[in-house]
C-alpha cells in the first residue's frame, strides 16, 4: 500500500509540474491533482496496452515514435475522465504525457518497490566492495 500511495504522490508531481510548465494543461486543485494521479495511473495500466497493441503496424513504421501519440491519448483520456483536469491539445498531451514520465522516471529511480527510499548497501571502487 506504501508503494502505490508513493507512485500516485509521483504521478501528482509530475502532473503538477506539467500543469506549471506546459501550455494547455490545468489542473483545479490539490484534489483534483490526486485524483487525475489515479485515473492516469488506471488508464495507463488498462487502456494503453491495448492502445499499443492496436496500432503496432504504424508504431513499427514510424520506429516507435508514435508511442508519443498514444501516451498523449492516454494523458487526454484521463483529462476527459476526471473534472477540473484540462488538456487543451494533442500536443500539450504528449508534451504532459512526457513531463509526467520523466518525471516518474527520475523519482521512481530513488524509490523500492516498497515504496520507501533506498539506501546503497555498498560501493565498489577498484574491485574492491565497501560497505556503507
Amino acid at each position: 500500500m506504501r508503494g502505490f500511495i508513493t507512485r500516485v504522490l509521483i504521478t501528482a508531481l509530475g502532473l503538477w509540474l506539467a500543469a506549471n510548465v506546459v501550455s494547455g494543461i490545468a489542473v483545479g486543485s490539490w484534489k483534483t491533482l490526486l485524483l487525475a494521479a489515479i485515473v492516469l495511473g488506471v488508464v495507463n495500466a488498462i487502456v494503453r496496452p491495448i492502445l499499443i497493441i492496436l496500432t503496432l503496424p504504424i508504431t513499427f513504421f514510424t520506429l516507435g515514435f508514435f508511442l508519443l501519440v498514444v501516451n498523449g491519448l492516454s494523458f487526454a483520456l484521463a483529462a476527459s475522465i476526471v473534472p477540473g483536469f484540462h488538456v487543451a491539445t494533442l500536443g500539450s498531451a504528449i508534451v504532459g504525457a512526457l513531463v509526467v514520465s520523466v518525471t516518474g522516471w527520475f523519482a521512481n529511480s530513488f524509490i523500492g518497490s516498497s515504496g520507501r527510499i533506498e539506501r546503497v548497501r555498498h560501493i565498489e571502487v577498484g574491485g574492491r566492495r565497501l560497505d556503507g
